[in-house]
């Protein structure tokens, strides 16, 4: 056939099992009789007629008008004339007639900038890869007994340059400057907010229209997989977030593709997401499985993407998310659940683990729909780990009350260890949390400057000592005090003031207590990674707990003080005798504290806690302390 289309990709296809669609259909450059050509090849099987237009033709339908295939719902042309670069669209005439619909390629690599919808013709086979350390042991780095620190970023608003009209870095820059800051601050991964083509800014890249194609806004996808490849060469893992739950309503998008509805239901009672004004792909549809299917392999095959945090999963599953009653349709047993959507997500994962075993898939699920993080084949979804939402909820919902208010409200920070284990969990504080009109995190604590980044250092503190892997939004680690604004960078010139630098030092810091000791993190996933010294001091407000390895007398204390006020001798049962020894205290001089900290603490044989032993520690207002068994005599 004319661009390699097989009767068995034709076959495959109608079946939703051609998981490499991508490698056929769209734009690719190729030579005939060693002139160069590009092949086209687009879905649209209801369509009168499909053409290629660009700037190639003049924009013309009559120019190069595409072949049906087969019966199989594809269109297919051959072109020369054609290059790497070039723009086009496709210039679909839906069955009713009326004139064409113009479409960009919903297999494209490439696009114009927004406000400009077309595709662009791309060559993915140029680029060099220099990664190849990183790829062999991957799997090795992300394992779940190794340390997960995650720093979440927006490319438009991570830096810019003022100087030059506020202009965001482009990928070529950003390889230069973010590998290093990351690996500095020693985080193990990013996690790119969505990079798929999307035509608002606004949307932070969550109403995708290029499945295939990274934005063009920051520079070519060749320049995307440099910035990959730098970052891999750090040492650093690429997480991205990818979209499968919805679409925008964009005329040159996928709604009403060939003028019928293809990639989304036709009821809008299925279709069309209420909150959002988006619309719902059609996961009864074996093309459109195969479509999305085929866009999450596009990205481990050809940009080394380490897994996905895949977002509103919540929403896939129910029937009903975010609507009223006789709003949705029951499923054929009358409940609310989604079954073609969660056969969809069951599949995704399992095909997705058996092509790429070393990847980490995330669910951003935000409901107690169980065993998320759980294998299909015993009735999980598949997924390799699942944000805390909970956790997140309940923790800020504390540390944001008056002090007041906090000892009759202690078990919202108890309460996770009752599910802890239930999932394998991470610990977000996201871009959603600072990026919603609740302001920054910062914004959101009580108090004067002092008690904020007291109670901000805390905060992060005692998410790196729960159970689970870890992640903070830029901006975060070192206090922004604005809530986040994706037009605008980072206030990097709150380091010139000590309190903000010294956050960031503590942030650090964290990173360094996490990956460098195993009790912190081995057992991240599991129920005996974790274990309560005193839970039951509400007045105080003062939790002490051990983190655990696997290893006996493994183990970190940590002993946090949730009110402003200080604790001069406050006595704890520990598991050894000896001389334990503060590793880290929220409060010292160097991350912007009052410098009471406790060093080396020798233990006394009074019992505590239902413990044989106990020490005597000082607890700053608003502390958290990292304590272990001291090796030193």
């Amino acid at each position: 056939m004319l661009n390699g289309l097989t009767d068995e990709n034709l076959r495959l296809f109608r079946e939703g099992q051609f998981l490499r669609s991508y490698q056929k259909l769209g734009a690719h450059v190729s030579s005939l009789d060693g002139r160069p050509t590009v092949s086209f090849a687009v879905w649209a099987p209801n369509a009168r007629r499909v053409s290629v237009i660009g700037e190639f033709n003049g924009w013309t339908p009559e120019t190069h008008p595409m072949e049906r295939v087969n019966g199989s719902g594809l269109w297919q042309v051959v072109l020369e004339g054609a290059g790497i670069g070039q723009s086009y669209l496709y210039a679909i005439e839906p069955p009713q007639g009326g004139g064409f619909l113009h479409k960009a390629d919903p297999f494209g690599y490439y696009s114009q900038i927004r406000p400009e919808t077309a595709s662009r013709i791309w060559d993915l086979s140029r680029y060099v890869w220099s990664d190849g350390e990183w790829m062999g042991q991957r799997g090795q780095a992300q394992r779940a007994d190794h340390p997960m620190s995650v720093y979440e970023v927006h490319l438009g608003s991570w830096r810019r340059r003022p100087h030059e009209n506020n202009r965001w870095l482009s990928y070529q820059e950003l390889a230069e400057e973010l590998p290093a800051y990351v690996r500095e601050m020693g985080y193990t991964h990013v996690e790119f907010l969505p990079l798929c083509e999307h035509p608002f800014d606004g949307s932070w890249g969550y109403q995708t229209t290029g499945y295939f194609a990274p934005t063009s806004r920051f520079g070519t996808p060749d320049d995307f997989r440099y910035l990959i490849d730098r970052l891999h060469q750090a040492g650093i893992g690429v997480l991205m977030d990818w979209v499968p739950a919805h679409f925008p309503i964009d005329a040159h998008g996928l709604g009403l593709f060939d003028g019928t509805h293809l990639f989304e239901h036709e009821d809008p009672r299925l279709g069309v997401h209420p909150e959002w004004n988006t619309l719902i792909f059609n996961y009864r549809s074996p093309e459109v499985c195969n479509y999305l299917l085929s866009s999450a392999l596009f990205w481990l095959d050809q940009y080394h993407i380490d897994g996905f945090r895949v977002d509103a999963v919540a929403s896939m599953l129910y029937l009903d998310y975010a609507r009223k009653p006789g709003e949705w349709i029951p499923n054929h047993h009358g409940g609310r659940e989604n079954i073609e959507a969660i056969n969809f997500i069951r599949r995704f994962n399992e095909t997705l683990y058996r092509e790429y075993p070393d990847i980490t898939m995330i669910a951003e699920e935000s409901t107690s729909w169980a065993n998320v993080s759980r294998p299909t084949y015993s009735g999980g979804l598949g997924f390799g780990a699942k944000w805390d939402m909970g956790w997140m909820h309940d923790t800020l919902e504390f540390i944001t009350r008056p002090s007041e208010e906090r000892p009759s409200y202690q078990n919202e920070l108890t309460f996770r260890l009752m599910y802890a284990s239930s999932e394998n969990f991470l610990l977000p504080l996201s871009h959603d949390e600072v990026g919603r009109g609740q302001g920054s995190l910062w914004e959101q604590m009580r108090g004067d400057d002092w008690l904020k980044m007291a109670s901000l250092r805390l905060l992060y503190g005692y998410q790196y000592a729960q159970t689970g892997k870890k992640l903070l939004f830029m901006g975060c680690e070192f206090g922004q005090r604005s809530a986040w604004n994706y037009e605008q960078a980072l206030e990097w010139d709150r380091l010139q003031d000590s309190a903000h630098a010294g956050l960031q030092r503590w942030v650090k810091d964290l990173n360094q207590l996490y990956r460098k000791h195993s009790a912190l993190h081995e057992l991240d996933y599991e129920a005996g990674g974790f274990e309560w010294i005193d839970a039951n001091n509400p007045q105080q407000c003062v939790l002490s707990f051990l983190r655990k390895g696997r290893a006996p007398g493994d183990v970190m204390l940590v002993v946090c003080n949730f009110l402003p006020e200080e604790r001069g001798i406050y006595r704890i049962g520990v598991p050894y005798e000896g001389q334990w020894q503060e590793l880290l205290n929220s409060d010292a001089n160097d991350y912007g504290g009052a410098g009471r900290v406790n060093g080396i603490v020798q233990s006394e044989n009074q019992g505590w806690n239902g413990r044989p032993h106990s020490i005597v520690l000082r607890l700053p207002p608003l502390s958290i302390l990292f304590l272990q068994k001291s090796f030193f005599a």
